[in-house]
């Protein structure tokens, strides 16, 4: 097979609603995420690994955070004409912002004019998996679509949050129908309880691209979206092809985590998710070198855990512990702690996840929350102990019993 240029676009640009308070002072992509990562990196981390080495990231929502993260990051050599450029809104199809990803990428289109890729991807920036996106390009150029769709199995109980793909009866490589979050679907012909969701992962043939973001951008009738509008006008053509998740290989990958993605659009997900690393054997594997995830490395000094003053140790089980942190007499248990977190003297963590610079006051206790960077928990205060408290103190509950602190947040004396 002939050696097919790639241009990779990784849409960044989302608000995330969803994941407020996180979100209230950063884009999607930018919120920070297993201690030491922000959630763009896994997507840059399995197109770098994949060996495709000019990258635009298209930005929008409060990028100063994600803009600097990838300009301190994700550095490459500009000799060998390899870049991760972060591109914010320009306004240079008009004057209007972007008004959804299809227009993001329409209004974008000098990069993919000065790449001259042969082939496009285009990727979500707020996923946790691992994927080699050459096999995917190697399996859409044998298709000879015009488009290839990224699926993976999903439980009934979650259709009206994905797009959804149904294939075509007589040909299941192929895609007979692509809808947006519907409410039902028919269940799959091996497992009537899955339907197979869209990753928000395509890869396009250069020139079906064009064209198609072309004629979207001349219609009214249309979101300007890459899967409510741009996918659908290939499927509506027979001109979509569906790339089954579970056939992709990563190396050092096991049977447990090998099939994982995670959509972390809400903030119970986005729990679950830093949850999932946390057991013996966990369900996504930070831990394999062979498909590393890049990211800032911190100055931080190693973490420590130590005796308090009075004598008590400090201790952590079945958690993972940043740089910088130190547990003076505290506990921790069941926990990520970011960069620089300080848990001090007989103060207990469970459950939870503490972002940079938080510190949890002497005898304080924190249970099933996140907490975001540069938070002071005073002592003996009670975080998610007491769910009409923490309400009353102005911190956000989700329906699940979840606390969730955002960045700076003043909380009252204990």
């Amino acid at each position: 097979m002939a050696l097919k240029k790639v241009l990779a676009v990784v849409l960044a640009g989302g608000e995330g609603k969803r994941l407020m308070p996180l979100t209230a002072d950063r884009a999607k992509p930018a919120v920070p995420f297993a201690g030491s990562y922000r959630l763009i990196d896994f997507a840059l981390s399995n197109l770098v690994n994949s060996g495709y080495l000019q990258i635009v990231v298209l930005t929008q929502y409060k990028s100063h955070s994600l803009d600097r993260h990838v300009s301190e990051t994700w550095r490459m050599s500009t000799q060998l004409q390899q870049y991760i450029a972060s591109v914010p809104a320009q306004q240079r199809r008009g004057k209007s912002w972007f008004l959804g990803s299809a227009n993001a990428i329409y209004q974008s289109l000098n990069l993919i004019h000065d790449a001259q890729p042969d082939i496009v991807v285009v990727i979500g920036a707020d996923h946790v998996y691992r994927m080699d996106f050459e096999q995917m390009v190697n399996a859409h150029v044998e298709s000879g679509a015009s488009v290839s769709v990224a699926a993976v199995r999903q439980p009934m109980n979650l259709v009206d949050q994905f797009g959804v793909i149904e294939v075509d009866q007589q040909d299941p490589t192929r895609i007979a129908a692509f809808v947006e979050k519907p409410k039902t679907t028919p269940g799959l012909p091996d497992d009537p309880n899955s339907f197979l969701a869209s990753m928000g992962n395509y890869v396009f043939t250069t020139d079906a691209l064009l064209k198609a973001l072309e004629e979207d951008a001349a219609r009214l009738d249309t979101k300007h979206d890459m899967g409510g509008d741009i996918i659908p006008h290939f499927v509506d053509r027979k001109d979509a092809a569906v790339y089954d998740f579970t056939t992709n290989l990563i190396p050092g990958s096991t049977d447990r985590d090998r099939q994982y993605w995670r959509d972390v659009g809400t903030m119970d997900s986005y729990y679950d998710a830093n949850m999932d690393l946390i057991s013996p054997l966990p369900l996504f594997n930070l831990y394999n070198l062979q498909w590393p995830i890049y990211t800032r490395q911190s100055v931080s000094p190693p973490a420590k855990f130590v005796r308090s003053a009075t004598g008590r140790s400090g201790a952590a089980h079945d958690s993972i512990v940043s740089a910088g942190v130190v547990v003076s007499g505290g506990t921790v248990q069941g926990s990520i702690l970011a960069t620089d977190v300080f848990v001090e003297e007989n103060a207990e963590v469970s459950d939870s996840v503490l972002m940079d610079k938080v510190t949890i006051g002497p005898g304080a206790i924190v249970r099933r929350a996140i907490i975001d960077k540069n938070v002071k928990i005073p002592a003996g205060a009670r975080i998610g102990v007491d769910r009409e408290l923490d309400l009353s103190r102005g911190f956000a509950v989700t329906e699940s019993g979840l606390t969730i602190l955002s960045k700076g947040q003043i909380v009252p004396p204990g």
